[in-house]
């Protein structure tokens, strides 16, 4: 679909479609820059989900020890790294795996189906918000966090035609930076 114009409706269909095992997801989203930019504002559909999830958790310590101002700031840094840094090193990854002129495809896909990820984490709160017993919360939680690593295994072999052993790269990758930044978030705002 080159030249075609990049719409959030594409993005989010793609995104489900992907979210169902349904690699034709892809097509709908262009395999140029200018669509890989547009799949930015999938950060922002994001933003107040992540609001949301972060207010819930302060909820629920006391007063941050570095202060609230550092705190919001930590967060607002961590959530934009969080978007940007493995789109940067997901370039030089495709790159390497010689599969760079998929790769804005790629980026678009893989940023509308964050959507996703936001949209299953803030289901996981509902049982802890009514009350659920501990194990079911952890249960949910550990069969959410499979299904998004296998969602973004079935980006990365969709989007760039990637084999097995790039997809699991990508995927470890993401997943190693994801833990960096959150742990350099948790250091920074005393948590």
């Amino acid at each position: 679909m080159p030249g075609v114009t990049p719409t959030t409706g594409n993005g989010l269909t793609a995104a489900l479609l992907l979210a169902r095992g349904r690699s034709a997801g892809v097509v709908l989203l262009s395999n140029d820059l200018p669509t890989a930019l547009f799949s930015f504002r999938a950060a922002l559909i994001c933003l107040p989900i992540f609001a949301l999830l972060r207010l819930l958790v302060w909820s629920l310590r006391e007063e941050p020890a570095a202060g609230t101002l550092v705190v919001l700031l930590a967060e607002a840094i961590g959530y934009v790294l969080s978007w940007t840094a493995f789109a940067l090193i997901s370039r030089l990854l495709a790159e390497q795996a010689g599969r760079l002129e998929a790769w804005p495809r790629f980026i678009a896909a893989w940023n509308w189906v964050n959507v996703v990820h936001y949209l299953l984490l803030s289901a996981l709160v509902v049982p802890m918000a009514l009350g659920f017993p501990p194990f079911l919360g952890v249960l949910i939680g550990l069969l959410a966090l499979g299904y998004a690593l296998w969602l973004e295994y079935f980006v990365v072999r969709s989007a760039l035609e990637a084999g097995r052993g790039t997809a699991v790269m990508f995927v470890s990758v993401n997943l190693f930076l994801g833990l960096l930044i959150g742990g350099m978030v948790a250091r920074v705002s005393g948590g």
